[in-house]
């Protein structure tokens, strides 16, 4: 077992309170967010391979992550952001 399969299987980051909603993005929808701001991925922030939550999720490099943070006035704000190798 990896010790990327045994975090999956320890525990849910996304259970903890501080932890927004992430979520892959799927390809196409990718590709149309990614034309809106700019046609270019490498301008997106970025988030290792590595993060726990990109773990969890089973994301690999090149895709494009969605989070999706509440605020305490109520409002919910996306933010997206790139996996990288590393």
């Amino acid at each position: 077992m990896t010790d990327k399969e045994k975090v999956r299987k320890s525990f849910s980051v996304f259970d903890h309170v501080l932890v927004p909603k992430h979520e892959i993005v799927p390809k196409e929808e990718a590709e149309r967010i990614i034309e809106k701001y700019g046609g270019k991925a490498v301008l997106f922030p970025l988030i290792s391979s590595n993060d726990p939550a990109v773990i969890a999720l089973g994301a690999k490099p090149g895709d494009l992550i969605r989070i999706i943070r509440r605020s305490p006035t109520g409002k919910t704000s996306i933010y997206y952001r790139l996996v990288i190798r590393e």
